[in-house]
């Protein structure tokens, strides 16, 4: 055997045992809009497929859902854990609110109802919470120690709160009342585009929201995430609130890979 065929045989040798070694789950972001999932790398924090999405049902009942997350598992045909991303508080696999999805969830065993539809194990836990978990582990929260509080902005405003590295579940603070409104009714990206507000106005709205948190906690850094972020020029120079302000990195795979080293250290 000459060199050069040796050296491609070591090559995929090595490719082999580090498919083989590889830590891998599934992650699932469920949405008001959409479900999306895919094949994540749980050491590095990447996706090792293509993200695969359907339109999240209506009404969005524990059935109708289960069965789209059913669809999604067997589009990559998967067997092992499974990271579910889920807009709700969620206790030991319990749903215990509903926001953007139907009021039939709340009290169910949402993490149950998945592993039934899938036949796999699935874990379910609180979808900002799942997407802050990406940003401590692999994006802007990276060895930040102390307060750190991830904020996602879109249809409503997600929290996840973090202390040395630790998650703080559920928080859930755009329902936090500022006044007669909710943080998520008055600073929301839904309303910036509802109400037509300016970036000026929009910012100083979103700053409030940061200093009432800020005033409950006081976070040393505050994470934006969302689509918006991708515009955070556009309002960051109006946000003066007394803690680090810094762009989310893993942007819209946040979810999936958060989810997805949730269930794979649960499972472990």
């Amino acid at each position: 055997m000459n060199c050069r065929n040796r050296r491609i045989q070591i090559t995929l040798l090595h490719h082999f045992l580090g498919e083989v070694k590889m830590n891998k789950a599934l992650g699932i972001d469920v949405g008001g809009t959409g479900i999306k999932g895919a094949v994540v790398d749980v050491d590095r924090g990447v996706l090792l497929t293509e993200r695969h999405r359907i339109e999240t049902p209506q009404p969005a009942t524990p059935q109708t859902v289960a069965q789209t997350v059913s669809q999604i598992a067997e589009h990559f045909e998967w067997n092992g854990a499974i990271g579910c991303g889920f807009p709700a508080a969620v206790q030991q696999g319990i749903v215990r609110t509903a926001a953007n999805i139907d009021e039939s969830w709340i009290g169910t065993n949402g993490a149950d109802i998945f592993s039934r539809a899938t036949n796999q194990p699935v874990f379910l836990l609180n979808d900002a919470d799942a997407a802050g978990m990406a940003e401590m582990r692999f994006g802007a929260g990276t060895d930040t120690d102390g307060v750190v509080m991830m904020i996602t902005l879109g249809t409503g405003i997600g929290t996840a709160l973090f202390s040395d590295s630790k998650l703080l579940p559920n928080t859930e603070l755009g329902h936090l009342l500022l006044g007669e409104l909710t943080c998520e009714q008055y600073a929301s990206n839904a309303v910036r585009k509802k109400e037509d507000l300016s970036w000026k106005v929009w910012g100083s709205r979103l700053n409030t929201v940061l200093c009432a948190y800020h005033a409950l906690f006081w976070p040393k850094k505050f994470i934006i995430g969302g689509g918006v972020s991708k515009k955070s020029h556009k309002f960051f120079k109006h946000l003066d609130v007394s803690a680090e302000i810094v762009v989310a990195t893993q942007k819209n795979e946040a979810g999936i890979i958060g989810a997805a080293v949730h269930a794979f250290e649960l499972a472990s």
